[in-house]
């Protein structure tokens, strides 16, 4: 989604190279670009102005070192803004209040609130061991209530049941009463939201905040809302004592503008961000970390919270042991690898997290048919037997054909997957060997693995 905020501002900094220093003409030209990808980004007015004045102050300032090139100089300045304008640290959930700790959502229709208590809930009961209840105090929506019950049946939390004939605030009352008697750690409150803000519907969440007393108020907005996010977070922000704010669909196609602009707006920390429509997709928003994706330097960090979350590292190490041992790579291996990477979002959601010089080897990737013949090959994998996974070379012209129909492929693709899994087993064994030249040279067979080069 940042991409083309990231491609101006690299753009901004090629222009410097040949500069010896930043001086008040060639800084006037970089704050233009600078200014003008961010209003591309929607990014709204009054953030822009700020930004681009702090920026000038910092680059023609004494924070520049003089043994910096005025490309590196103006990248370490703009990290430092950019980290600033979305909150400086990462904020957490304050949980520390006698149980329930009660989260109340609020957001407009559409915002994807009812999903993201969902993740929220998953994201509670997984990493912080939470016993989480879930309740809908939206009557309005048709299938609203029959909706969270579904999502919080699929994440593993507990859901009150409400009717659409019930008051919202007499809802709320008896969830609350329901999770101190059944010993709930947290309580999240969905609520309603409307096509528009209205009056009622900011009378009802006031009624709601007053009733409930939440230690948690998070204002769910669509990062594809753009400029119109800052009017929405706004006229919320005046309605209730937020405490954070959540920005889903942030893997979207919208500019990015929203996850600069809300946290200067409401004055609240983003405290997560939705990256995809899986009841996973939930992160922890760290400013410094969306600032450096931002200029290109990667989320390294995050990757690796993200392997150790979604990857079995017990599997994983097995692997290690098995190729360091010699006792050989198979095709239950072969496939052990392609889960794991799908379990980490695949090759796309890998290289949205890699550094700009990484991310753009991966680019030439074509990462939709990638993803589609990494299902393939599963596909093939699954059609063998037990004894064919273990044994390859046990697979002949005719069990070649029997696997092809299983698995809905041609002869081709089975013999195409085999080429590909002995020359990955070859660079096995030369990392079992220690052969690191050999390994190299064994990997530019490899090329034919990633599908849909540019």
């Amino acid at each position: 989604m940042l991409d083309n905020l990231t491609t101006r501002l690299a753009k901004v900094v090629k222009t410097l190279k040949g500069e010896a220093r930043l001086t008040e003409a060639n800084t006037q030209e970089m704050l233009r670009e600078i200014r003008m990808a961010l209003l591309e980004a929607d990014v709204a007015l009054p953030v822009v102005r700020d930004f681009i004045a702090k920026i000038k102050d910092a680059a023609l300032g004494a924070e520049v070192v003089g043994s910096l090139t005025p490309g590196q100089a103006l990248v370490g300045v703009v990290n430092r803004e950019l980290t600033a304008l979305m909150g400086g640290q990462s904020a957490g959930l304050n949980l520390a209040t006698t149980p329930p700790a009660i989260i109340l959502m609020a957001g407009l229709q559409g915002a994807g609130k009812t999903t993201t208590v969902g993740k929220l809930a998953k994201w509670l009961k997984d990493t912080q061991k939470k016993k989480v209840l879930t309740v809908s105090c939206d009557v309005y929506r048709p299938a609203a209530i029959a909706q969270l019950q579904t999502v919080a049946g699929q994440v593993g939390a507990d859901f009150f049941p409400s009717t659409p004939e019930q008051k919202p605030a007499d809802i709320a009352r008896a969830a609350v009463d329901w999770a101190k008697r059944h010993f709930h750690d947290v309580l999240i409150v969905d609520t309603a939201g409307r096509l528009g803000i209205d009056q009622a519907m900011m009378d009802e969440i006031a009624l709601l905040h007053r009733t409930l007393n939440p230690i948690e108020t998070l204002f769910v907005v669509d990062a594809m809302q753009g400029q119109d996010a800052v009017n929405t977070a706004k006229a919320f922000g005046d309605a209730l004592p937020l405490t954070g704010v959540i920005l889903t669909k942030l893997d979207g196609d919208a500019r990015g503008g929203a996850a600069l602009s809300v946290r200067h707006v409401t004055g609240c920390p983003i405290k997560f961000v939705g990256v995809a429509e899986k009841l996973t997709g939930l992160e922890a928003f760290h400013p410094d970390r969306m600032a450096q994706r931002i200029l290109g330097m990667g989320d390294i960090l995050s990757l690796v919270e993200e392997a150790h979350q979604k990857i079995d590292l017990d599997a994983a190490q097995d692997l290690a042991q098995k190729v360091k041992s010699g006792k050989g790579f198979d095709l239950e291996d072969f496939k052990a690898q392609i889960v794991q990477m799908k379990k980490m979002g695949g090759l796309a959601s890998l290289a949205d997290k890699l550094p700009a010089q990484f991310a753009q080897a991966a680019s030439q990737v074509n990462s939709g048919q990638a993803e589609k013949q990494m299902r393939r090959t599963e596909g093939i994998i699954n059609a063998m037997t037990p004894q064919e996974r273990h044994k390859p070379e046990l697979i002949k012209a005719s069990r070649k054909r029997r696997i092809a129909t299983g698995a809905g492929v041609h002869v081709q693709e089975v013999n195409r997957l085999l080429n590909q899994f002995e020359q990955m087993r070859d660079m096995m064994k030369q990392m079992q060997k220690g052969g690191m030249a050999k390994m190299m040279r064994g990997m530019q067979g490899l090329k034919g693995m990633l599908p849909g080069r540019r």
